[in-house]
């Protein structure tokens, strides 16, 4: 059973006792009557082949209570497009596949080049974007659930958990991200344990109490690719185009919502997903690139938020975080001891070390260009711009599909 502790800014919502899903499917039934919710899926075309995505869609065929479910499909030919079609047409809500490759939707992607707005290089910040601005086009849709594709153990329960914060308007939550154990018969979740909950805590030791950072350091699994949010914050939000998506993401809801509005909830006892290669040698791939990202993503927001920083900051910030992160390694290895779990210290240790050279070429990115990556303008500049860009993009989703 999971502890009920609160600690941090934002509430957390553990899972405490029987868990009883067909009870809350039903609360979400009604609560669907006035909220409808629109599920969002970014996947790539290969995706289809293994068996992580066809057991999603197997679950998702039992759930009642989602109104549309919307297919961000990425890395796809025609081929793939058309396959993409049948296998999700086996769900019984309304499915949208928005495939970024097709000409209809590149045909946008120019538009949008020509009107002078950044929309991203190709990948996942890329396609998501893309397909909450499919939601927003919806007149019906008032919430919206996204999660990666690649869920190995996906269950009804956690999509149930992740949408009820923010569907229950009794609760007045606007933004709900999942967390759960990365745990087998060994503990996963390198990036979080040993690189981005020590630096941030590095950094507050840094830099001092920031706002920023406290919210940051009170979630659990900040990298987690589950979240729920209502249309709304969807409209407002700026989206990160590289691989620090998740830490973004947060950057954004730290500015538009207050943390009365932000929850974290426990969605799986058990979570297993695809594991990506960590390796200094090839930083343009795997958890290497994903760490540079996160850490340019935190040191740009910082300075945006008026913190101060030189060279000489870098430098001891990247010592402080060797010496926290290495203490993170130890107690990671007593608690794998006491419950049984393999665990190869050097290993992990050598994982610290490669972090810490992905703070350093961070730190040398930022310095030379302090505004860091752009990130893809909120909707509401877009539709400014663009009045009539959302219905064009309706409207080419349904020419795709239909």
């Amino acid at each position: 059973m999971a502890d009920f502790y609160q600690t941090g800014v934002i509430t957390t919502l553990h899972r405490l006792g029987e868990q009883r899903i067909e009870e809350i499917e039903g609360e979400l039934v009604e609560f669907a009557q006035t909220r409808p919710l629109t599920l969002v899926i970014p996947a790539l075309a290969s995706e289809m082949d293994g068996p992580a995505l066809q057991g999603v869609v197997r679950v998702l065929r039992e759930v009642p209570y989602v109104y549309r479910v919307v297919i961000g499909l990425d890395a796809a030919s025609r081929a793939d497009f058309e396959r993409a079609r049948t296998f999700f047409g086996a769900l019984p809500q309304r499915v949208d596949i928005l495939w970024r490759d097709g000409e209809r939707i590149q045909k946008l992607y120019r538009q949008l080049d020509a009107a002078n707005i950044f929309t991203g290089t190709p990948g996942k910040g890329r396609i998501v974007w893309m397909a909450l601005g499919c939601v927003l086009a919806d007149p019906h849709s008032r919430t919206i659930a996204l999660h990666d594709a690649d869920i190995v153990t996906y269950q009804r329960d956690l999509l149930a958990r992740l949408c009820y914060p923010v569907m229950n308007p009794s609760l007045g939550y606007e933004y709900a991200k999942g967390f759960y154990a990365r745990i087998t018969d060994r503990m996963y979740g390198r990036v979080a344990r040993l690189f981005v909950t020590p630096l941030i805590r590095t950094l507050l030791k840094s830099v001092g109490y920031h706002p920023y950072l406290v919210f940051l350091d009170s979630f659990r699994y900040p990298l987690a690719g589950e979240f729920a949010m209502d249309e709304d914050l969807a409209r407002v939000m700026r989206i990160p185009s590289d691989w620090g998506l998740e830490i973004g993401l947060l950057g954004e809801v730290f500015r538009n919502l207050a943390t009365r509005r932000v929850c974290e909830v426990d969605v799986a006892d058990a979570y297993e997903h695809k594991h990506k290669t960590l390796a200094a040698d090839w930083p343009e791939s795997g958890l290497f690139k994903m760490a540079v990202d996160i850490a340019k993503s935190l040191f740009v927001t910082l300075a945006q938020e008026g913190v101060e920083i030189s060279e000489g900051f870098f430098r001891s910030l990247r010592a402080a975080y060797l010496r926290m992160a290495q203490d993170q390694v130890r107690r990671y290895a007593d608690d794998a001891a006491v419950n049984h779990l393999k665990f190869d210290r050097h290993e992990e240790g050598t994982a610290v070390e490669i972090f810490a050279k992905a703070i350093e070429l961070a730190a040398g990115e930022v310095l030379q260009d302090p505004l860091g990556s752009p990130t893809i303008p909120q909707w509401a500049r877009v539709t400014s711009a663009l009045p009539d860009i959302l219905e064009e993009l309706s409207a080419a989703v349904e020419a795709d599909n239909h």
